[in-house]
């Protein structure tokens, strides 16, 4: 099977109803990111962004994959699909996309501030002030922050590096390191960006727009793509 690799941004999970910091009407309107999205913040007013992540996450619990999603896992019949994401929540895994890697972390899950290797699933959506680790230091979401290194980036390069096709969904690809991504798939790899706002990337000739929301856009390129590779 040929590798596939996917590049997944807000977008997508906005169809669904995940509100994205970059919407006017998104739940990040009230929020500054310096305020409830870094470090700094933290150690400022911790009860002020466990707030803002416990609202995230029980909107993700109220929430679910889309056609976008569904899309995807529909690859899997045909390629060997890693879908590398920028997105914190799970409806990729949800709808049963089994090769998945979050680059800024993940939304149920959260870590110990002492030990940024102990991590745990939370089965449910409230994070609070006094929940410890098994060390006895508090919990934090397992979210990358402002300001914070991108660990999981190494890994994701290596994947790119590797890809037969390279699909691009949901992000602007304005925000790095992630942006950085497409420069590391060969220089033959079929690229194809699905995005309402999709435009060609310079220094790329094979990069195929489909200036498409991603419930509309991936189901018809997934067929394209079967047929094309099966």
């Amino acid at each position: 099977m040929k590798n596939l690799v996917v590049l997944s941004g807000a977008g997508i999970s906005a169809e669904s109803g995940i509100s994205t910091f970059r919407d006017s009407n998104g739940l990040w309107r009230n929020y500054r990111m310096e305020e409830v999205a870094s470090p700094i913040a933290w150690e400022r007013d911790m009860d002020l962004v466990l707030e803002f992540y416990n609202i995230r996450r029980k909107q993700l619990f109220e929430v679910y994959p889309n056609a976008g999603h569904q899309a995807l896992l529909d690859l899997e019949e045909v390629f060997e699909v890693k879908i590398i994401t920028q997105n914190v929540d799970d409806l990729h895994e949800r709808a049963g996309s089994k090769n998945v890697w979050h680059l800024h972390g993940e939304l149920k899950k959260v870590r110990s501030t002492l030990d940024e290797n102990l991590v745990y699933e939370m089965d449910q959506w409230e994070l609070k002030k006094g929940d410890l680790c098994d060390k006895g230091s508090q919990l934090r979401p397992h979210i990358v922050w402002f300001g914070e290194s991108v660990p999981a980036i190494h890994h994701a390069i290596e994947i790119v590096k590797q890809a037969d096709v390279l699909v691009i969904v949901g992000t602007s690809m304005v925000v790095y390191p992630a942006a950085g991504l497409i420069d590391y798939a060969p220089q033959d790899t079929p690229i194809y960006y699905v995005d309402p706002h999709a435009n060609q990337m310079s220094g790329r000739a094979k990069v195929h727009c489909i200036a498409k929301k991603a419930g509309i856009g991936l189901p018809s390129l997934v067929k394209e793509l079967k047929k094309k590779y099966s």
